[in-house]
């Protein structure tokens, strides 16, 4: 059963669960954590994406993508596309397992919660200021921070040996911690078209109590951002040799 596709699909599904379960435990009234601020969110998803690096390559994904810019990204610099479509369906399947999930687990909370950009800001982002030209940029220059920094990890010019076993997963968290807490200010900081869009389906399709408008208009910028970035960063791997 072990596979590269189901590792996707298994990883994906914990960084979602913990991620928009840190986001549900800060947003959503009566939680122990509520109002606990953007420090606890960012740490929550960079402990998120360790903890689903970690079950991703133990459930046969060595590679640990989780996210369809990673996938994009090394598509574009090895010239490789034969993961691109089972990874991408994995991640995105992954990801709204994981959303519905965290729907259930703070199920009596979604009815005491009124506001219902809040609840929707639990499943997928928005931006503070909307204006889709820079919102659209913030999330290329935040996943091409992404796909560089995790191509820099790999480089025998940082480890000729690669980091040390075991020792990815934490500096991969770290980054997504960073990323977080320098450029996340603008977006929430998708990133991860399957993070974003896939959630944000289940939040259409789910009976939450109380819910708004998905807010379909925004949608297409957290997909196009981190694929454009992405690309971006693939080729600049590829061209640089990093």
């Amino acid at each position: 059963m072990l596979s590269p596709v189901f590792g996707e699909f298994m990883g994906t599904l914990v960084v979602i669960l913990m991620g928009e379960g840190v986001n549900a435990a800060v947003t959503l009234k009566q939680s122990k954590a509520e109002a606990a601020g953007w420090m606890v969110i960012a740490t929550g998803w960079g402990f998120a994406v360790f903890c689903g690096v970690v079950t991703a390559i133990a459930c046969g994904s060595p590679g640990a993508h989780l996210n369809p810019a990673v996938t994009v990204a090394i598509a574009v610099k090895t010239g490789d596309f034969t993961q691109l479509v089972p990874f991408i369906l994995a991640q995105f399947l992954g990801a709204m397992v994981g959303a519905t999930l965290v729907w259930l687990f703070y199920f009596p909370h979604w009815k005491l919660t009124e506001d219902p950009a809040a609840k929707l800001g639990v499943f997928c982002t928005a931006p503070a200021i909307r204006s889709p030209f820079w919102n659209l940029l913030s999330e290329i220059i935040a996943t091409a921070v992404l796909i560089i920094v995790i191509g820099a990890l790999g480089a025998k010019s940082f480890a000729a040996a690669g980091p040390a076993p075991g020792l990815a997963p934490y500096l991969v968290a770290i980054l997504v911690w960073g990323i977080g807490l320098s450029l996340g200010g603008t977006t929430g900081y998708a990133i991860n078209p399957a993070r974003d869009l896939g959630p944000r389906i289940a939040h259409a399709i789910l009976p939450i109590a109380g819910k708004g408008g998905s807010d379909w208009g925004y949608a297409p910028i957290p997909v196009l951002g981190p694929v454009i970035g992405a690309a971006l960063a693939g080729l600049f791997l590829r061209v640089t040799g990093i």
